[in-house]
């Protein structure tokens, strides 16, 4: 079975939590603080692996969780990071964030790896927080929560040559005659449900990857038919080979064939027109073959003198070398499309120009307020992530986080708003009681 499509779960692991400790050796004199910090999570990779052809094995595990680092250690010992977790996908997965749409990677290459779920830090011991005014400071942080998302991948196959026209028009066929794969033929529409993919080996020790793809009809652009999941594969292939019916069995022109699934590529990447194409002139042992063949070409000059057009037989396998020869020829001057893509990406960004900024783990001035009915909601991700650090168990941590937010005016801010004593206060899950105390206010946890 070919899977080409999965919708995963991913998930960081968490950052280890720091410790509180004191040395109180014999011989150690002001032994001091000496909790370790947590160790940093694991993160989660996905790497490409060329073994693999599709993505079949993320129909039965749909989770994959790195794991957490270690606690601190006392004697100010570093808790160990978590190894970070391996997943490996077939080369043409594309990676996309399922809630906002955003493609996160496009992996094309063996051995190509990118982080998909960041590892949470480990949090700091309280050997981080010893001063000249705090000497024995019992105060840690909780490690942070690795990053989670819900990813869809998209495999595009990575193959050199795609076979590409109408349902019936005999690609299955060739391919089977001119490689070892044996696709599903039939005599009705979309016999190909799915990619078949061969290997073709010429006389001259050249070969090439060949794709059966699935028949596409008019207005696949927009979901028709197999759409998408037709086209979604074009997009890898280096030549496109554009097989034609010229019997006119079907009751169509051929000539119109070829426009429409030429428009139906265009519609939906036009990048594709600049694709190299070559026409496969099928079932040439067909009465009227010849006489459409002959109006074809002439057509098919007017618009694109650039394209050959090769007269073939599947059946009787006439024409079938000399069209491989000149596909080889092709293929060995055709740009790679995932190269093509990166530089266009490398391009892109160097046009837009990239600003590196520093990380301020603490700074939590970016902030909301709002109320629901009498409690006043304090919404922002730098402070939410102060309230997750923090180690409510100790008293001075909780002082240590009413400090910072008074100090960045948070009292000052909910006070304009009506904020008096006794006040509720949410945060995240956690909700406070808002006292005033003269010039200092703190906030203190709701128990």
């Amino acid at each position: 079975m070919f899977v080409d499509k999965a919708k995963i779960y991913v998930k960081g692991g968490d950052g280890g939590d720091g410790l509180v400790a004191f040395r109180r050796e014999l011989y150690v004199p002001e032994g001091g603080p000496a909790g370790g910090d947590g160790g940093d999570g694991g993160d989660v990779i996905f790497q490409v692996d060329e073994g693999l052809r599709t993505l079949m094995d993320f129909r039965y595990q749909k989770h994959f969780k790195a794991t957490r680092g270690e606690k601190g250690r006392n004697k100010s010992q570093h808790g160990a990071n978590a190894d970070d977790m391996i997943v490996r996908v077939p080369p043409g997965t594309v990676v996309f964030d399922d809630d906002t749409g955003e493609m996160v990677a496009d992996l094309t290459q063996h051995g190509q790896a990118v982080v998909i779920a960041k590892g949470g830090r480990g949090g700091r011991g309280n050997m981080r927080f010893k001063s000249s005014v705090n000497t024995a400071p019992a105060i840690a942080e909780n490690g942070e929560e690795g990053q989670e998302r819900w990813v869809t991948l998209e495999l595009k196959v990575m193959a050199d040559v795609g076979l590409v026209g109408f349902p019936s028009v005999g690609k299955s066929t060739l391919l089977s005659v001119v490689s070892g794969a044996r696709p599903k033929i039939g005599a009705y529409h979309f016999t190909t449900l799915t990619p078949n993919l061969g290997v073709v080996e010429l006389g001259d020790d050249r070969s090439f990857v060949m794709a059966d793809l699935p028949g596409l009809i008019e207005g696949a652009h927009a979901g028709v038919g197999l759409g998408h999941e037709f086209l979604r594969h074009v997009e890898r292939t280096r030549v496109i080979l554009h097989v034609v019916d010229m019997s006119g069995m079907e009751g169509r022109d051929p000539y119109e064939d070829w426009v429409k699934i030429n428009d139906e590529l265009k519609l939906y990447n036009l990048k594709l027109t600049e694709r190299p194409q070559i026409v496969a002139a099928n079932k040439m042992d067909m009465p009227e073959s010849e006489d459409n063949l002959a109006a074809f070409k002439t057509k098919l000059a007017e618009v694109r003198p650039d394209i050959d057009v090769y007269p073939i037989s599947s059946l009787t396998r006439a024409g079938v070398p000399e069209l491989l020869y000149k596909t080889a020829e092709v293929l060995e001057a055709a740009p790679d499309p995932a190269e093509l893509a990166a530089q266009e990406a490398r391009e892109a960004e160097a046009a837009e120009g990239v600003v590196y900024k520093l990380d301020h783990r603490e700074e939590v001035h970016d902030y909301t307020i709002s109320r629901d009915n009498e409690t006043f909601v304090v919404e922002g991700e730098s402070i939410e992530r102060l309230l997750r650090r923090t180690q409510f168990g100790s008293y001075e941590a909780v002082m240590r986080f009413a400090r910072i937010l008074r100090k960045i005016g948070l009292d000052a801010d909910l006070r304009k708003r009506g904020a008096k004593n006794g006040s509720i206060i949410r945060i995240g899950d956690f909700e406070f009681e808002f006292f005033e105390g003269g010039e200092q206010e703190y906030l203190y946890e709701d128990e």
